[in-house]
């Protein structure tokens, strides 16, 4: 089985899915990731790629250094502007995902929520699911949307569009791993009881694992499953 991950930011591949990628990749599947915006330029008013060129590729390193960690076979960055997706046509977002289906022929591809409060979530997850439209000869077969502490939690608590979720992937074995490899993105973490804090990731797991009986869990909705 192939597993693509596609994820806004480099990190959000680890916050969301992190552990379940480690369990999958030590159960022989290929998981490839796809990280669609640098990153770093949303600390300034104006994107300038120049001034912030050092923490771009503090980045990438950052998320070379946890796929492989997490047993990814492949880390694909690309250049969208960090928090300013919404200034790019969809059309623009959509395409190259499309190329990375093609090119990858994944069965499941994993990506952020619909409801998610920070914009290149929303704007991922919209161009993920027109990319992976059910078209005939689509090698897609399932699609899960991941959470990620700092975004998911943070949108409009009234709206039944929140992450509920209903595919829970054991990783009582595999939390470590992906607490190791959120070390690699340690300018990212935030000290607790930050969302966004070693504690607070390790809590949630254990909460979603204890929410249906076991250790630790990462939690997803599955948006689609065709079984063929």
């Amino acid at each position: 089985m192939s597993i693509l991950v596609i994820a806004a930011h480099p990190d959000d591949e680890v916050l969301g899915c992190g552990a379940s990628i480690k369990k999958w990749a030590l159960a022989g599947r290929r998981v490839d990731i796809v990280i669609m915006a640098e990153g770093a330029t949303a600390r300034d008013s104006s994107r300038n790629r120049s001034e912030r060129s050092g923490e771009i590729v503090n980045l990438r390193n950052a998320a070379e250094n946890a796929g492989g960690k997490l047993g990814a076979a492949s880390v694909t960055l690309l250049d969208f502007p960090d928090n300013r997706m919404d200034s790019v046509p969809l059309l623009d977002v959509i395409k190259p995902i499309e190329d990375e289906i093609s090119r990858r022929n994944p069965q499941v591809v994993m990506t952020h929520h619909a409801a998610d409060l920070n914009i290149d979530h929303q704007i991922v997850h919209s161009a993920v699911i027109t990319a992976c439209r059910p078209l005939p000869r689509t090698t897609v077969n399932r699609i899960l949307t991941f959470e990620v502490p700092s975004a998911t939690g943070w949108g409009d608590a009234d709206s039944t569009s929140n992450f509920h979720p209903n595919w829970y992937e054991d990783v009582s074995e595999t939390i470590a791993a992906k607490l190791a490899a959120l070390r690699e993105y340690h300018e990212e973490m935030r000290p607790w009881p930050h969302a966004r804090s070693y504690e607070a990731i390790e809590h949630l797991a254990r909460w979603r694992g204890a929410s249906v009986g076991l250790e630790a869990c990462e939690a997803f909705k599955l948006f689609r499953q065709v079984d063929r």
